[in-house]
């Protein structure tokens, strides 16, 4: 059997973080180390690019926002199968924790822009869509800044007004919108 196509799946080895970076979530390094492996382009927002950027208290999935090349895509669609990932649902379950669908995404379905929020294995995954007036990757992509929260795994975060603005967004389900008016 020809192994040497099958995509890396989930490490949840400890990894040994770097000096600032200890406070991150054992899971969060284990997502991200292996979008890396995989050669998912993405930025990082949500609650992890928070904890990268220093806030310790910050938990919650890792909320990445792929780049919307069909071949990252691909590569993303055929990670997530290998990790067996379901949709994750938020207070469905019983006593109102966590449920899982089984699902099978493709690069078409990433493509349509939506919130995927998912689990693969114990790990949480959330792939953010475009909401119009919030940015997308090309424009994540001008203010990140990178770390290497582990050893030769590089991360693009988001800026913090990024990260708030997609935060604002899921929990309020509207983009921010500053108005201007003149009193004459």
């Amino acid at each position: 059997m020809l192994l040497k196509r099958r995509p890396p799946r989930i490490d949840d080895r400890p990894a040994a973080t770097k000096h600032g970076f200890e406070h991150l979530d054992p899971s969060a390094l284990s997502v991200l180390r292996w979008l890396h492996a995989n050669k998912v382009e993405f930025v990082l927002v949500g609650p992890v690019a928070e904890a990268l950027r220093g806030r310790m208290a910050a938990r919650g999935p890792v909320s990445i926002v792929p780049a919307p090349y069909r071949r990252n895509l691909e590569r993303l669609a055929r990670a997530l199968d290998s990790a067996d990932a379901t949709i994750r649902l938020d207070g469905a379950g019983i006593d109102g924790g966590t449920d899982t669908t089984p699902t099978k995404l493709s690069a078409d379905k990433l493509a349509r822009k939506q919130l995927w929020t998912l689990r693969c294995g114990s790990h949480d995954l959330d792939i953010e869509g475009h909401v119009e007036g919030v940015p997308g990757y090309q424009e994540l992509l001008y203010e990140t800044t990178r770390f290497e929260p582990v050893a030769d795994v590089s991360v693009e975060v988001a800026c913090p007004e990024d990260i708030e603005q997609y935060a604002h967004v899921r929990r309020t389900g509207a983009v921010t919108e500053i108005v201007i008016t003149r009193q004459s």
